[in-house]
């Protein structure tokens, strides 16, 4: 089933554009309705419109709370079509109105091991703390930040001679991969929470090669 998508972004665009390039190359069955950002001149609102993809900013000092600012974050969703959302480096914690509107349907990113490191600065956290893996997660949503159910991880080592910069470079190289898998799997229909637990239905497509020295679980299939 194809999905009405809405990408939420605060920064360059990148996890956005991968899951743009997966959309337009047939590996991800989705609609990408609706770009919106909270940050005047962010890369993924040129992105957007490079792309020829409806965006929009929506800039949080015109509004006097958080509800009042999802109120208006919904309402463009959902005028554009839009029925399932991913943030991909969204910067804002959502209120419980913005996730009933798209119930079960809000995924996030996040570039750490859930439920370890959750929050801000989570790769230099890691870093910092001397964790000897580090990696990405995508999760559903939830009221608790970083929280939800997990979708899909994928781990990597820590090299003890980089630094926490050039350690998130290579957890962005798994970002542009999970995301758009989670999406798919979301698309086809195969996902189902039982509990806090994420239950993957079986697919049709053969396994990925994994990458290198990483560890993907529930496994990459073959285009991701």
């Amino acid at each position: 089933m194809t999905i009405r998508l809405g990408i939420l972004a605060s920064g360059i665009g990148s996890n956005a554009q991968a899951i743009i390039e997966a959309a337009r190359s047939g590996r991800l069955d989705a609609e990408i309705r609706l770009v919106l950002s909270d940050r005047p001149g962010a890369g993924a609102l040129t992105l957007a419109q490079e792309c020829g993809i409806p965006s929009l900013c929506l800039d949080p000092a015109r509004c006097a709370s958080r509800e009042i600012y999802d109120q208006h974050a919904v309402g463009a969703l959902l005028e554009a079509g839009v029925d399932t959302v991913a943030f991909a480096g969204y910067m804002r914690l959502v209120t419980p109105a913005f996730l009933g509107a798209f119930p079960e349907r809000v995924l996030n990113l996040h570039p750490a091991l859930l439920p370890s490191f959750p929050g801000m600065h989570a790769t230099r956290a890691c870093w910092e703390y001397g964790a000897r893996f580090s990696g990405c997660t995508v999760h559903f949503v939830s009221p608790v930040t970083d929280g939800g159910p997990i979708i899909i991880q994928a781990a990597l080592p820590v090299h003890q001679d980089e630094d926490g910069s050039r350690l998130l470079e290579r957890i962005h190289l798994l970002e542009h991969r999970i995301y758009p898998q989670a999406l798919a799997w979301l698309a086809e229909g195969r996902l189902s929470l039982q509990g806090r637990r994420v239950l993957l239905a079986p697919g049709t497509r053969p396994p990925a090669p994994q990458p290198d020295m990483a560890l993907v679980w529930p496994p990459l299939e073959n285009g991701f």
